[in-house]
């Protein structure tokens, strides 16, 4: 373990909601207890190793800002060097867990096999370092998006070799993944999609892609590694159009080719507004089709229609998804990854501490409202009362399958069902809601 390089930063205590102190909680209490569990153990929070330790502030339109000190190259010292330093500020946030794609991590350096050395290099400094802190791994990933042979995409590519590129990357990071003890694997294509119809297949794209999703579930297998596969859905940028739109494009998907039950969802909240969704939708699907897997907690700016992955910042915002989340019976692999980073003019080291210490504020805070709206039961209650027809009478016998759609027009025919309109009670349901938050 290298000298600090963030003397300047103490291990963040709790300090309680009166709390004044910017490099303190003041909701996230890891040991409180929320209906039976630790808060930790709820929110399962891990920091993304990419946008905290690699990303340098540079945009479309500017230089690089944030200037760490192992950004001065790409050795393998420089890897080792961001390790240190990424394990000095899980231990000082309290982070359960973190995430990493492979060229985060370590140099893809030139070939293959230097790749896969790096790789394993680095894979075992990362042991050493669970050992140490007991932070750990919550997903790994591959990244099949940024390297120029990835252009046209990885598994959706039209040229075989980079396919199989891609299977080279993604056997070498789940088996890293396996060996560190990763609950999680995820598939995030990055490129996995088309920028415009005139060159593309749209069915060979989708066969292949379906191809290298049985391939990553056979080694899987092979290899016995018990974690859960996620697919991060995402619509567009840097694509015009991408394969895994949203959760009930990547459901279909799934149907289509044989893997759901394999494969689950990664969900992010930036992700799910660009496909013109509510966060709480896309959560709220998964958990009707078993796919609620893990998400990625950040935001965007409404202003603003591409990616800007900042933290989250508004309970509210998070309260609905994680009272659905305990409705369901909470996590199981999977957890909260901040996949936000700290802004382009926010420079200082203490910068990267308050996002995550507002972050994770926010999620308990949200956690907490979640609570308190499952033990006072009247949402829940008001909801059961809209659909109570279904429990008895006709909704009972149609649901049983003892009505035919003759049966039920003669029904109505003969006078038997008469329905009046109920009303949805939106209005005071939001009345309710926002008592709690």
């Amino acid at each position: 373990m290298s000298a600090p390089f963030f003397p300047q930063i103490p291990t963040i205590p709790f300090a309680g909601p009166d709390s004044r102190d910017p490099l303190a909680f003041r909701y996230y209490d890891a040991d409180r207890m929320v209906m039976g569990k630790r808060m930790a153990d709820h929110l399962r929070i891990a920091i993304c190793y990419w946008h905290s330790f690699c990303y340098g502030g540079a945009d479309p339109f500017g230089q690089q800002t944030i200037h760490w000190p192992w950004m001065a190259g790409h050795s393998i010292e420089m890897a080792d060097m961001k390790l240190d330093a990424a394990f000095e500020a899980f231990e000082k946030l309290g982070a359960p867990f973190f995430c990493f794609h492979d060229v985060d991590a370590v140099p893809a350096g030139n070939s293959a096999r230097e790749f896969a050395e790096n790789l394993n290099h680095i894979a075992e400094r990362m042991a050493a370092g669970i050992e140490r802190t007991g932070c750990r791994l919550l997903w790994g990933t591959a990244n099949l998006f940024s390297h120029p042979r990835y252009m046209a995409g990885a598994a959706t590519n039209p040229d075989p070799e980079v396919f199989a590129w891609a299977a080279f990357q993604v056997r070498n990071m789940l088996d890293v993944t396996h060996r560190l003890g990763g609950e999680n694997y995820v598939l995030w294509g990055g490129r996995e999609g088309y920028e415009t119809l005139l060159n593309t297949d749209l069915k060979r794209e989708s066969d292949q892609l379906g191809r290298f999703l049985s391939l990553v579930v056979e080694h899987k297998q092979k290899i016995g590694f018990k974690g859960t596969l996620l697919i991060e859905p995402k619509p567009c940028e840097p694509t015009k159009h991408q394969y895994d739109r949203d959760a009930a494009t990547v459901h279909a998907f799934l149907q289509r080719h044989g893997l759901e039950g394999e494969i689950k969802l990664n969900l992010e909240v930036n992700h799910a507004t660009l496909a013109g969704h509510d966060f709480e939708h896309e959560v709220a699907y998964a958990i009707a089709n078993g796919l609620l897997g893990s998400f990625d907690a950040n935001r965007g700016d409404p202003r603003l229609g591409w990616d800007t992955d900042q933290f989250p910042n508004d309970h509210r915002d998070m309260a609905m998804v994680l009272y659905r989340v305990l409705q369901a019976g909470g996590l199981t692999t999977g957890g909260f990854n901040f996949d936000a980073h700290i802004r382009r003019q926010s420079i200082d080291a203490a910068d990267l501490f308050h996002g995550h210490i507002g972050g994770m504020d926010t999620l308990a805070r949200g956690l907490l409202a979640a609570e308190a709206m499952i033990a006072d039961g009247q949402l829940a209650k008001a909801v059961d009362d809209r659909y109570a027809g279904w429990q008895c009478g006709v909704g009972a016998n149609v649901l049983d399958r003892n009505e035919s759609l003759e049966s039920l027009a003669d029904k109505v025919a003969q006078g038997s069902v008469d329905p009046q309109p109920r009303s949805g009670r939106q209005e005071a349901l939001e009345n309710l809601v926002n008592r709690f938050l």
